[in-house]
């Protein structure tokens, strides 16, 4: 039995049955709910094919010519043939949540049977060489992934997602072990899903799809890092679903950033305001809870146009420095929220892949709590990115493939601060510049070797040649 004849079988009812679809956005909808059924289909025949070939090594062997077997079906044709076991009836398709696009997320979007427990993951490792001062040239295991995902019912799944960083974690190393994600999901129909726990938040591109198969270039782009804190997750709940038209949604209510752990004496605020207070799911304060939303239409093929939101209070009513982390935002700076948004879009032409992306982020009401620190590092008013990349499949052949790009990106982390008396403010930073441009070799799906080079207009001291190794599974 193959897998073509069903394939067809497939597509020629679900032509049939949609003979008058009004657009091209239903139309996709549909397909990708049945790309979703033939993966249970395949799964099915996986079963079929095992029991048919038990039934074979049973009935009386016919003459014919010697065939070298993998040992694993040899065992199966010498064994007597077990009682035939009911095939397992194939689920409803499921749908996504909003961003999953990837080979490893269309495996954790897949269609598995009650019981099951899948493992996934992705790595990668880096090069990295300044051409100024050669001696910080450094090789790192930048991360692990190991995921777990188990179907707890026909409409429900569990999932974990646990980091490792820089091969190695102690009190005295540079490593990180940190749960990225844990989280249930239940599906209340085909078209509509809720999830809560700890996950990701549906801003950009990056957050969402972060495997280094899915994105171009050594290192992560910084507008996706320094604006959008990638990879970011909150503890919450959200609904999402996907209309006939090709809208994907995504609403939620989580928990949020924590100015109270802003470190003037540090510069981690200075490279990302956010990644300097966010809280990860670790002993999180809840006080002020965060809102978000966000948008991505894919209703005509190969074009993916989103934006996205996200907002919530930062103080969380702390006000004394016993409770603070560092300096008491509830005292200085009650009244302080962030807002963040991007809008972003993709579009893959035949050998084309283009995208571009704007960010913006705001905090309020920060004036007392900077005149307070003056002198260190202040939190800005107003953070922004963007970038635009284009990348071309060169050639391919086999299952090789390799995929040129460049990318320019505009970021400022300070371009401005709330206003101050005279001497104690500061200036808003520069806009910093960066070229990006190198090549993707793609080994099949799941593993990818990178090189390019960085040039930065501000910092030149961070040019740098980048190399890379990754994969998922």
């Amino acid at each position: 039995m193959r897998t073509t004849p069903i394939c067809l079988a497939l597509a020629v009812a679900f032509a049939a049955g949609n003979s008058h679809a009004a657009t091209d956005a239903k139309l996709l909808a549909r397909i990708e709910r049945m790309a979703a059924e033939l993966e249970a289909v395949k799964a099915e025949l996986k079963v079929v094919k095992a029991q048919a070939a038990a039934q074979a090594g049973a009935a009386p062997a016919k003459p014919a010519a010697p065939v070298a077997a993998p040992a694993s079906v040899a065992v199966a044709v010498a064994e007597p043939a077990p009682q035939a076991a009911p095939a397992p009836r194939p689920t409803t398709p499921y749908v996504a949540p909003l961003g999953t696009a990837t080979p490893y997320h269309a495996l954790m979007a897949s269609t598995t049977a009650t019981g099951q427990t899948s493992f996934f993951g992705y790595g990668e490792i880096s090069y990295n060489r300044p051409f100024r001062d050669q001696s910080k040239t450094e090789m790192d295991v930048r991360r692990a992934v190991i995921g777990i995902a188990h179907q707890a019912s026909e409409r429900t799944r569990i999932v974990g997602e646990f980091e490792f960083e820089h091969a190695v974690t102690s009190k005295d190393d540079s490593g990180e072990v940190a749960v990225e994600q844990l989280y249930v999901e239940h599906r209340l129909d085909d078209n509509v899903g809720l999830k809560g726990g700890l996950f990701l938040i549906p801003l950009g591109f990056l957050n969402l799809t972060h495997e280094p198969t899915a994105y171009y270039g050594v290192e992560r782009n910084f507008v996706e890092t320094a604006i959008i804190p990638s990879t970011w997750r909150e503890i919450g709940l959200s609904a999402f679903g996907v209309t006939d038209a090709g809208l994907r949604w995504d609403v939620g209510l989580t928990s949020g950033f924590n100015l109270n752990k802003w470190d003037g004496a540090s510069s981690e605020g200075k490279e990302s305001p956010l990644a300097s207070i966010h809280q990860e799911g670790q002993l999180a304060r809840g006080n002020n809870l965060s809102a978000y939303g966000a948008l991505s239409w894919r209703g005509t093929p190969g074009l993916d146009v989103g934006a996205g939101v996200f907002s919530g209070k930062l103080a969380h009513k702390v006000k004394t420095l016993s409770d603070a982390e560092t300096i008491p935002a509830g005292v200085y700076a009650p009244d302080a929220r962030l807002t963040l948004w991007d809008a972003h879009a993709r579009w893959t032409p035949g050998k084309w892949d283009l995208s571009a992306l704007y960010a913006r982020g705001t905090i309020t009401d920060t004036a007392q709590f900077n005149e307070h620190i003056a002198g260190t590092t202040l939190v800005p008013k107003s953070f922004f990115g963007w970038y635009t990349q284009a990348a071309y499949k060169l050639w391919e052949g086999g299952e090789y493939a390799l995929s040129p790009f460049v990318r320019y990106e505009v970021l400022n982390t300070a371009a401005s601060y709330a206003a101050l008396p005279a001497g104690l403010g500061a200036d808003p930073d520069r806009d910093e510049k960066v070229v990006t441009t190198g090549a993707n070799l793609r080994v099949g799906d799941n593993v990818v070797l990178k090189a390019d080079v960085q040039r930065f207009q501000v910092a030149r001291e961070r040019d740098r040649l980048n190399l890379g190794l990754g994969y998922q599974f």
